[in-house]
């Protein structure tokens, strides 16, 4: 009886000795897997906000943003000030003074050939157009056509696979839907090419005003809460799709900087413009 009785505690022993090394086998397998797990889901957790970055507004900016260009301009200005003596001022050989000035806008190629758009008031009076692509290549710009009094005017650079943008529908325009406004405002302070983004919606459509002093006759404006600053000028206007709905023309400021009320001119009536120039 005792030698039965030792052998079923030694395979009582042998049972439990088994188990605990399965059970401890197993639990070292779903530990593993565990931390397997925990390091996957940290993985994918950073791709899933990764993913969440890249938007319809992200992907507007790319399709738009190489096409955006900075348009520099040197203009001769006469001066119209008096001197001290009541004279007016008058260089050596009597003719009255000029001086030169620099200005920035912004503008759109929106051809292969290298057409682009920008604000008549831009480029009007230039004695000489330098035109900057986001990828910094400078090119020197003629003027083909200005329509002075709706505000557009068309250049032309020459150059090897330019960028450019696709122009949109204006007729279709939605009150609240997304409005990008691209182009280089300030940019003679920032000495960079790459065009800066702010993103609004369309405030109101068919804003017209009554003619001004400089002629300029504004009619049926696109109305954005997209910040247009100095130096917007002349750049696109787009939509979600990454289209080129409007040229950026001016704001509503009464100290001015952006306020929220900026106007752009429908891309439909500019690409009437266009045609007639």
């Amino acid at each position: 009886m005792k030698n039965i009785s030792c052998l079923t505690v030694i395979v009582i022993l042998l049972l439990n000795a088994g188990i605990t090394i399965a059970l401890i086998n197993h639990n070292n397998d779903r530990a593993v897997t565990d931390v397997s797990n925990m390091f996957s889901s940290k993985e994918t957790k950073a791709k899933s906000v990764d993913v969440s970055r890249q938007n319809a507004i992200t992907n507007a900016v790319k399709l738009v943003e190489p096409a955006v260009v900075s348009v520099n301009v040197i203009k001769t200005e006469v001066v119209r000030g008096a001197s001290p003596f009541g004279f007016g001022f008058f260089d050596f050989f009597g003719s009255p003074m000029q001086r030169q000035v620099q200005s920035i806008g912004s503008g759109i190629i929106y051809d292969p050939e290298g057409y682009l758009i920008t604000n008549a008031h831009v480029v009007s009076g230039a004695t000489q157009i330098k035109v900057v692509l986001p990828d910094k290549r400078e090119f020197d710009a003629g003027i083909v056509g200005m329509d002075q009094i709706h505000d557009i005017a068309k250049l032309k650079i020459s150059g090897n696979k330019l960028p450019y943008a696709k122009l949109g529908n204006s007729a279709d325009l939605i009150i609240g839907e997304w409005s990008i406004a691209l182009g280089n405002p300030y940019g003679f302070l920032m000495n960079d090419s790459k065009p800066s983004v702010s993103v609004g919606v369309i405030s109101a459509l068919n804003r017209s005003f009554a003619p001004r002093q400089d002629r300029h006759d504004y009619k049926s404006m696109i109305q954005t809460d997209a910040a247009i600053n100095p130096g917007n000028s002349g750049g696109p206007l787009a939509n979600i799709n990454g289209e080129v709905i409007g040229i950026n023309t001016f704001i509503f400021s009464e100290n001015g900087g952006n306020v929220g009320i900026g106007f752009a001119i429908p891309i439909n009536t500019v690409k009437a413009i266009l045609n007639n120039i």
